[in-house]
């Protein structure tokens, strides 16, 4: 990368432009590095109020505000040029006391870090199931009342050469047995040789099962298992005994979860901070970013830890948090320290006489000014991310809802810790934030390239004038890589998360494979009410009638309840097995009835999600359009972020059926695919990609918004927002990438495709969507893009977020028109032009 300087973007204080309220993408602006004045802009343009940097910050009468001196430099009106700041109240906040501002800071964290110490111990591995569904009362009956119901707990005992049957094995068998039922919290324990059950022998006869169930919940059981497995596990006399079942699955998985993500930070945090310093240069710089990231993780673990003494949370939140909280802390972060630098560079260097007073006020100034305008749009990026993270609160799963509550806490920390504790750590260093430049190694004495995103800014106006070529090619080329997501099977989350060498995964395959029937997907119908034999028998064979049904055992009857397990035909998730739920459901009894089992469960669960979906997807939908509308004025915009926010998704979706459920790339990934996609995965999947949309058009948006604001110039609005933000948002992409890529190295298959899907969310979104969709489709509403109807006009004057002036009178609209006329007729001629040259070439 080059070590950028960039023009003064006539910011300045803000002072004088109109309500002073700013939301500004500008923090997106290539920053300055080092500490000298910035190089001047190229001269304005024929057709619009610049080219390159510069800026004609008008009062709506097309007077610029800046004053240039004789060496071509301008010289900003705002505070930074002058030592008479006016401090605004956040600010007066946050740098009154920046010292102490830290210090509590160091020691809110470290009480953060005590908090927070255990949480993953006290993290659930489920969360799949729908507590209020049919499935979840069913299976918490048959828990209460037969225990032996619901085995979670199985040893599989490999008899080796020997079959099963011989008398040495059954011998031992028995005693393992006897001996699990005598251990403290298990119970229901069942096994072949003492029931005979043909579905718990091997076709092969070398295999059979032990079964039982460890009681209590998911922390109590898997302490349990801890204290039971290394007795049972390994050789006994003529058997091998491997440990399976699905208390074995949730605790080798919460196990591998925590330590990959061990693993996951410590990738992602070396090369995040080598990305870091290429974007800034400085060491010092670099590092504060990584700061407010860790700060952020540190105190959503505590609040998580807190939320366990209240509610159920997902193990798999952790990986949210990490994710999030180093990513968008350093995007925010990003934003912050690079507006800092640029308004700090605008500023008059330090007097000699009094270095550490002029600095100290140069850094205010800075200060001020970054907060009014990056970081107000870092405030707004934060909420619209947070309420597509709160949509999954309105799902009943604990899995979506941990998410929720890690997302939501990770980043409202990340965003207090840019806005509260960057300043403050900004003002103690001044200047010396540019110290420690490690790109002059490189550079061998020879100078800076100076750059201000010229390349960004001819790549805008070449796709603005193929707009409908680049809007076609673009929008097809997106909606191609989404196709194989019409072929989406869903599923539910079983061993086969786990890598293939992973005990309890062995154990499940080997039942999968080598047993006869499916039992692990079995069928439970629970019956309740006072019955006769008689009636028990009608209704057995009413249920084995059905098309779906391979066998029906049962009834086993306790006091007025009783329970048939029914085995279907084909696999235990299969469209077969799902349509056996209902047709069950739906069969005549003469005592309730109620169905669970893994088919039963996946039914409720897609149930669930679907009747809830189109509420999540409205909240998005309508706060998001809200939050723009109030940030641009416009009624069009917010239909366009929306609907282009879920465009660039479609490549992920389109990756995540192709690649985990078609188990294209397995063996280059490493991972088992079950042919199916967990149910809730894509539903958080798009939360999360959606909200990180959102927040890179943000910055997008405004920086736009603003720029049109102060030249009426549609098109080069358009052009230089994204010259000013393309270089920006892209190293911010590309960031957040790296940490979800090192998610993505998991072991366990949801989280890899959570960080895999999601890292290719953001970079199709950052180097198509922004780059080439957006200016495109906003180069084809042309001005119509601004329009919004009077009543909304004179809301969004009133409430809305804006530093430029709202209206301009008739003679600087006519002036607009003249511009975009005049962008028409220059592109004419260009296009002449080409034309010429390529047929002089001819």
């Amino acid at each position: 990368m080059t070590e950028v300087n960039s023009a003064d973007d006539g910011h300045g204080s803000g002072a004088g432009r109109g309500r002073g309220a700013s939301v500004d993408a500008s923090a997106g602006d290539e920053p300055q590095v080092g500490g000298g004045p910035p190089e001047s802009g190229s001269p304005p343009g024929k057709g619009g109020p610049r080219a390159g940097g510069g800026r004609r910050a008008s009062d709506g009468r097309g007077v610029s505000d800046d004053r240039r001196v004789s060496d071509g430099r301008r010289v900003s009106g705002g505070p930074q040029a002058g030592r008479g700041v006016r401090v605004g109240g956040w600010t007066r906040f946050v740098t009154a006391r920046p010292r102490l501002s830290l210090f509590v800071a160091l020691l809110l964290t470290a009480l953060a870090v005590v908090a927070g110490s255990g949480v993953a111990d006290r993290l659930g591995s489920g969360g799949w199931q729908d507590p209020t569904a049919e499935s979840t009362y069913a299976t918490k009956a048959l828990e209460r009342e037969f225990p032996a119901s619901q085995p979670n707990l199985l040893l599989l005992v490999d008899s080796g050469r020997a079959t099963v049957d011989a008398p040495s094995v059954a011998a031992e068998a028995k005693r393992l047995a006897a001996r699990l039922a005598g251990e403290r919290g298990v119970t229901g324990v069942g096994s072949y040789w003492a029931s005979g059950a043909p579905a718990l022998k091997a076709k092969d006869g070398h295999e059979a099962l032990i079964a039982a169930r460890i009681t209590g919940d998911e922390k109590t059981a898997s302490e349990t298992l801890d204290r039971l497995a290394p007795s049972y596990r390994g050789k006994h006399g003529s058997v091998e005994v491997r440990v399976g079942g699905p208390v074995a699955v949730q605790h080798e998985m919460q196990t591998t979860i925590r330590e990959d993500l061990t693993r996951a930070e410590m990738i992602a945090l070396p090369v995040t901070l080598v990305l870091l310093v290429m974007v800034f240069g400085s060491a010092v710089a670099a590092l504060l970013p990584l700061g407010v990231g860790i700060v952020a993780i540190l105190g959503t673990n505590a609040v998580l830890r807190g939320l366990t003494e209240f509610t159920d949370v997902s193990v798999f939140a952790m990986n949210l948090t990490t994710a999030l909280g180093l990513g968008l802390a350093i995007d925010y972060a990003l934003f912050i320290v690079r507006r800092f630098r640029e308004e700090l560079a605008k500023g008059a260097a330090p007097s000699p006489s009094s270095p550490a007073r002029s600095s100290r006020e140069d850094a205010i100034a800075a200060i001020s000014t970054t907060l009014r305008t990056a970081g107000r749009t870092v405030l707004f990026s934060s909420l619209t991310v947070a309420v597509s993270l709160a949509a999954m609160l309105l799902f009943p799963q604990y899995f979506l809802r941990s998410f929720a509550y890690a997302g939501i806490a990770v980043v409202l920390l990340a965003a207090a810790a840019a806005l509260v504790l960057l300043p403050a750590a900004l003002v103690l260093l001044g200047h010396r934030v540019n110290a420690l430049d490690l790109r002059r190694l490189f550079r061998r004495g020879r100078p800076a390239a100076s750059a201000d995103g010229a390349a960004w800014g001819r790549m805008a106006s070449l796709v603005m004038r193929r707009a409908p070529v680049f809007a076609v090619a673009t929008t097809v080329g997106l909606i191609v890589l989404g196709l194989p997501f019409l072929g989406v099977k869903f599923g539910t989350a079983d061993d086969r998360q786990l890598p293939s060498g992973a005990e309890s995964h062995v154990v499940q395959q080997h039942i999968r494979d080598g047993f006869p029937g499916s039992p692990g997907g079995a069928l439970e119908v629970l019956a309740e009410g006072r019955a006769t034999e008689a009636q028990y028998t009608a209704y057995k064979d009413r249920i084995s009638a059905l098309p779906e049904v391979l066998r029906v055992d049962g009834p086993l009857a306790q006091g007025d309840s009783a329970y048939f397990t029914v085995l279907p035909k084909g696999e235990a998730v299969g469209d077969g097995a799902q349509r056996l739920v209902h047709e069950l459901r739906a069969a005549q009894a003469p005592f309730d009835t109620a169905v669970t089992g893994t088919a039963a469960v996946l039914v409720d669960s897609k149930h669930a999600i679907a009747d809830r979906l189109p509420w999540a997807a409205a909240f998005i939908a309508i706060v998001t359009l809200l939050l723009v509308f109030l940030l641009t004025g416009s009624v069009l915009i917010p239909i366009q972020a929306v609907l282009l926010n879920a465009l660039s998704l479609t490549a992920m979706f389109g990756a995540v059926v192709w690649v985990f459920q078609d188990g294209h790339l397995s063996g280059l990934l490493g991972f088992t695919s079950p042919g199916s996609i967990e149910t809730t995965l894509p539903v958080l999947m798009f939360c999360v990609a959606f909200g990180l949309s959102m927040d890179y058009g943000v910055f997008l948006l405004s920086r736009i918004k603003e720029e049109y604001d102060h030249t009426g110039d549609h098109r080069e609005a358009v052009r230089f927002g994204l010259q000013r933000t393309g270089g920006l948002i892209t190293a911010a992409a590309v960031i957040l990438a790296v940490v979800m890529v090192a998610i993505g190295t998991s072991r366990v298959t949801n989280t890899k495709m959570l960080g895999l899907g999601i890292a290719l969310a953001v970079l199709m979104d950052a180097m198509v969507v922004r780059s080439l969709l957006v200016p495109a489709v906003m180069r084809l509403t042309g001005r119509a893009t601004w329009w919004a109807p009077g009543p909304l006009r004179r809301f969004h004057d009133r409430f809305g977020l804006s530093e430029g002036e709202a209206e301009r009178d008739g003679t600087r609209q006519a002036d607009d028109r003249e511009h975009d006329q005049e962008h028409d007729r220059e592109d004419d001629r260009e296009g002449d032009r080409e034309r010429d040259k390529v047929e002089a070439r001819g």
